[in-house]
């Protein structure tokens, strides 16, 4: 059977760091300030941001380093005395045109991942997308082990960017976990009725925050593709890989968050098609009860 992750390698030793050192590229970024604020206490963290991007919402979370990812010496230079890069830098809009994705995504992430490498860095936790495997249908619910399916060229990027990690994994020894990452909304923008429109790849910032903390910890893959949403009553992505590996326990739910689904409870009101729904019982109960002493 086709595996998403290996373990790590009998010449690791499996010690974790008293206090580990993370780099998060895209620092600026929502997903990064948002990650960045949450972990300030829990890491010691370097936050790169781009050179002249506003990073005054970043102030007291960490050291706050600019740096291009085009520029490989200032990369390695940034990667010095980092545990685990924290990939998010990159064009995320899926609308991107080739000329932004092949600097950012292609060139920038070969980068990073080649800065990581050489400056000894224990992992890197790259965030790939949903994008990567939006092809399929959606009615389509993708494991990790199935083949990618990008449904734009940004999807296309991140499929190149998890290859790559692979190679860097398996081949040259740099930890890697790719997380595809889901449809990423602050609670104010799920409030207006935003979440209605991916109740199927909702990640909260709080679910968000909770896998990045757990595939940064991990000390027992060497390589794992996962995905990650939150506990939505419908997932286009399978988590139970996440779940398993890293003990990924989502709490949000896109179908509890809008106030009209709020109204309607779409997660009560859902058949489950089983005998565990009080509506549907089992045949076998009857002798059940017969038998009983």
């Amino acid at each position: 059977m086709a595996l998403s992750f290996t373990t790590v390698r009998p010449c690791d030793d499996g010690r974790a760091m008293p206090h580990t050192t993370v780099l998060v590229t895209g620092a600026a970024g929502t997903h990064g300030a948002d990650f960045a604020r949450r972990a300030q206490g829990r890491y010691t963290l370097r936050l790169m941001v781009q050179p002249g991007t506003p990073s005054d919402h970043l102030a007291g979370f960490g050291e706050v380093v600019a740096c291009d990812l085009a520029d490989l010496a200032a990369l390695h230079h940034v990667c010095q005395g980092i545990d685990t890069v924290v990939h998010l830098a990159g064009a995320a809009d899926p609308s991107a045109l080739w000329s932004d994705l092949l600097t950012h995504n292609i060139i920038g992430t070969y980068h990073l991942f080649t800065a990581a490498k050489a400056a000894g860095c224990r992992r890197v936790v790259y965030a790939s997308s949903l994008h990567a495997v939006s092809g399929y249908p959606t009615d389509v619910q993708v494991k990790p082990t199935d083949p990618v399916n990008p449904g734009d060229l940004y999807g296309v990027s991140k499929c190149f960017g998890e290859a790559l990690g692979r190679y860097l994994a398996e081949q040259e020894g740099l930890s890697v976990i790719a997380i595809r990452i889901g449809a990423f909304l602050p609670p104010q923008a799920a409030a207006d009725d935003q979440a209605i429109g991916v109740l199927d790849t909702f990640i909260s910032p709080a679910d968000f925050y909770d896998l990045l903390t757990r595939a940064i910890d991990d000390r027992s893959l060497h390589w794992a593709l996962l995905h990650g949403l939150s506990d939505n009553q419908f997932k286009r992505l399978d988590i139970s890989t996440a779940r398993e590996l890293l003990g990924y326990a989502p709490r949000d739910d896109a179908a509890r968050l809008p106030p009209r689904l709020a109204v309607i409870d779409v997660a009560e009101r859902i058949v489950g098609h089983n005998v565990n729904d009080e509506r549907q019982h089992s045949g076998l109960r009857e002798d059940l009860e017969r038998l009983r002493p």
